[in-house]
């Protein structure tokens, strides 16, 4: 254990839990800093900036918390300092994404844009790569790692501001590409460092980093060989980001009371037997961590069933997520009970507050599900707005649109013409037994229990309006089949809305995520019961991916 305390600017702005976990991980003491009076502050030898979400949301923060000047200071002393994510984008004068919020100001007068989602999804969310520069890279910041971002805005560039910033203000950059757009991925000055991705959630690349920031030091890169350079380089295929693999773990509480991880067909998740008990596939913690070390890109955890008889803050599924980010260094997204609640005492307690408390016990992501359906349907009854309430709006209103996974469980419907339903039809190549070629995908809630008379494409493109980044595609009809994605689904999502589309259910086989990638255009694809089974690891997805032509982040040696 080191006895350098690295000390963490907090003013309340998403996961901080992942990046204590990672710099204790690697032998650091930490120390946050919530008031600008803290004297902890004066003391701080290594002082990282941490920011998610909203830039307005982190700025306005920061400033009205009185840390403007003493930041000022602290970096005119010449002591390191790091910015991830927002915190880098902080150092810069402003973003359209919020007009009315200044930055720090060290890259003069320089705004962040928004990307172009005429050509890709956005938010930008995977593991995108620095591009190779002849400056050479530093702090260890290496051009065939992978590293993760999760953004919608960004320092764009072009060779008239690359060549201010170069030349003219001394900074080192480091450029990735997001389609054809360039863009600041890490900079470098004097004392000051900062990253566009989250390094404490990039696994061991980043860890690297966050080591080499304390270290302050700039390890040369290995000497790659050229096959190694071809099987690791980036060909931007995929707007340049890797194919993602995320690994899906259904939690619950079986009938002794004990928190296993279960896997349904349909949705029903009991044993075919005489006992009929809760189908146990093992611990959460121990499964999401097996599948981190075989490479998985993120994982989930979907509490399906509510816990009913504690309270909000003794909920099982924090502890899990509270242990779970001590050792698994990628994207955790929880899901199941994020809305609006009534506590045991008869507290009411909204949506944000819950979505807080998983943030800060380690998740990056939460899911909403039934509710957002209910979001949906009012957003069509108000005229195709929300009135800033539902739960969608406020967690990315405060954490961001990337913070937020609408997950969707439809099942197909047939009618005989379009005319048969207020919702968007297309014609399928897969009739139905009375030979019906046109059909819609119907929205559930509670866990497929109910259905409603709302469709996915609409569904899917109110909550992209609401401020959703990304969807969680499920398939009501494809759980527990191991038959392949329902890939007529997925590309109807992907139709409708420009954020990212996650296919999930049905997945058996590894060619089945080949399929899903190349015929659908998915940004990510979602498997369960083929990995709690050991059928396949989820290295034997990635190299079946990579031997079909397909870049896959390989972090896991």
């Amino acid at each position: 254990m080191s006895n350098l305390v690295v000390h963490v600017i907090d003013v309340e702005s998403g996961n901080l839990q992942s990046l204590i976990n990672s710099i204790e991980y690697l032998g650091y003491k930490v120390q946050l800093i919530k008031t600008a009076q803290d004297p902890e502050l004066n003391k701080a030898e290594r002082l990282i900036l941490p920011g998610v979400g909203n830039y307005g949301h982190f700025v306005d923060n920061l400033f009205s918390r009185g840390f403007e000047q003493p930041l000022k200071q602290y970096i005119a002393s010449g002591k390191p300092i790091m910015g991830i994510c927002v915190g880098l984008q902080a150092m810069f004068a402003g973003s359209i994404e919020s007009p009315q919020s200044s930055g720090l100001n060290y890259i003069s007068d320089m705004k962040l844009s928004r990307f172009d989602d005429s050509e890709k999804p956005v938010p930008e969310i995977g593991w995108n790569s620095c591009m190779e520069n002849e400056n050479g890279f530093f702090y260890g910041l290496d051009p065939f790692k992978r590293y993760y971002f999760v953004h919608s805005y960004a320092a764009l560039l072009n060779e008239r501001i690359e060549t201010h910033l170069t030349k003219d203000e001394g900074w080192k950059l480091a450029k990735a590409r997001y389609g054809s757009e360039e863009f600041i991925a890490a900079m470098w000055r004097d004392n000051i460092f900062a990253t566009q991705f989250h390094p404490e959630k990039s696994g061991k690349a980043g860890l690297a980093v966050i080591d080499n920031f304390l270290k302050q030091r700039h390890p040369k890169l290995p000497d790659y060989t050229e096959d190694e350079k071809e099987l690791l380089g980036n060909d931007y295929s995929n707007y340049g980001l890797t194919r993602r693999i995320i690994a899906c773990l259904d939690v619950r509480s079986n009938d002794q009371g004990d928190l296993v991880v279960t896997k349904g067909d349909q949705y029903d998740v009991r044993e075919k037997d005489s006992n009929n008990d809760v189908r146990n596939l093992g611990k959460p913690v121990q499964l999401a961590e097996k599948y981190y070390l075989q490479g998985a890109d993120e994982i989930t955890f979907l509490n399906i069933t509510s816990f009913r008889d504690c309270p909000l803050k003794d909920t099982p599924m924090l502890q899990v997520l509270k242990n779970a980010a001590k050792t698994i260094f990628v994207p955790l997204t929880v899901g199941g009970g994020i809305k609006d609640i009534v506590d045991t005492d008869g507290t009411m307690i909204p949506a944000l507050e819950v979505a807080s408390l998983y943030f800060r016990s380690g998740a990056d992501k939460v899911s909403i599900g039934t509710d957002a359906v209910f979001a949906a349907e009012k957003f069509y009854e108000l005229g195709g707005r929300g009135d800033g309430t539902s739960p969608i709006e406020t967690i990315s209103k405060a954490y961001g649109a990337q913070a937020v996974v609408i997950s969707v469980d439809p099942k197909r419907v047939y009618v005989d013409s379009p005319n048969d339903t207020k919702n968007k039809t297309f014609k399928t190549e897969l009739p139905d037994s009375n030979g019906r070629t046109w059909c819609w995908y119907q929205c559930t809630i509670k866990g497929g229990r109910e259905t409603r008379d709302l469709g996915v494409w609409e569904l899917t493109r109110a909550c992209a309006a609401l401020g959703a980044g990304e969807i969680l595609l499920n398939c009501i009809d494809k759980d527990g089949s191991n038959s392949g994605y329902d890939l007529e689904l997925i590309k109807h999502a992907k139709e409708a809305v420009k954020i990212p589309v996650i296919a999930s259910s049905g997945a058996g086989l590894p060619q089945h995520f080949e399929e899903a990638f190349t015929s659908t255009g998915a940004d990510a694809c979602l498997g369960a019961g083929m990995f709690h089974r050991e059928e396949y690891t989820v290295n034997d997805v990635k190299e079946y991916l990579l031997r079909h032509g397909l870049k896959v982040r390989m972090d896991n040696e």
